[in-house]
């Protein structure tokens, strides 16, 4: 039975990479026309949802408190693991902020609360030659940022949304937030963070989408 279910999460898997594949070569929703968030809100080509969609690659690991670890490696002065303990003895600080989907959905005023990514980059004190960084998932996923899209006063790693924590399907008990860009850059279920002098491409990004994903200049594909 188990057996069963691995093969038909693997198949829905490589049909929902294909699609998306697909989605990457034809362009999809792509408007050709950029806007700022300074003047509107809804970056172009995306719609305006009240639900928070669901969106994975087929499997949500579930990842016992007292198993999790989060590593951050690399290019840095001081690595570091935490334990679930040492992540909250950490400062909070609560944000609200917008989230936009490559698939087009927009979601508006998330509450987040988490450590800030400032916070961890005053603790691990990147290298000067760091210049990006890469996320890995404990479902494997990857994807990259530059320091500099990293090293903003939004970005968390947050383990609550709307006061509570952040479900499995939605990425907990800890995921990226990463409001400035498409939210595929925002990985759920972070186990590590290396920090690199040249940029990489994640899952997606070696799949055709774009390695940086602003939502108002409509970067969606490579």
């Amino acid at each position: 039975m188990a057996r069963d279910v691995g093969d038909l999460l693997g198949q829905a898997r490589k049909k929902l990479v294909a699609t998306k594949e697909r989605w990457a070569r034809e362009g999809r929703l792509i408007t050709g026309r950029n806007a700022r968030p300074e003047t509107e809100r809804l970056p172009p080509g995306q719609r305006r949802v009240e639900n928070w969609p669901i969106l994975d690659l087929g499997d949500q690991p579930e990842v016992p408190l007292d198993r999790w670890r989060l590593g951050v490696d690399g290019l840095v002065e001081s690595p570091l693991e935490w334990d679930w303990t040492t992540f909250r003895a950490q400062p909070q600080v609560r944000d609200i902020s917008d989230i936009h989907c490559v698939t087009q959905w927009s979601r508006y005023d998330n509450a987040w609360e988490g450590v800030s990514a400032r916070h961890l980059l005053s603790l691990v004190r990147p290298k000067p030659e760091a210049k990006f960084l890469m996320f890995t998932s404990y479902d494997d996923y990857t994807t990259n940022l530059s320091l500099t899209d990293f090293d903003d006063e939004d970005v968390l790693l947050a383990h609550s949304w709307e006061g509570k924590p952040i479900t499995r399907e939605h990425g907990g008990p800890v995921r990226a937030i990463v409001p400035k860009l498409y939210f595929w850059k925002s990985a759920k279920w972070i186990r590590r963070i290396s920090f690199l002098a040249r940029d990489q491409a994640g899952f997606w990004e070696a799949r055709g989408y774009h390695r940086r994903g602003d939502p108002w200049t409509e970067e969606r594909y490579g």
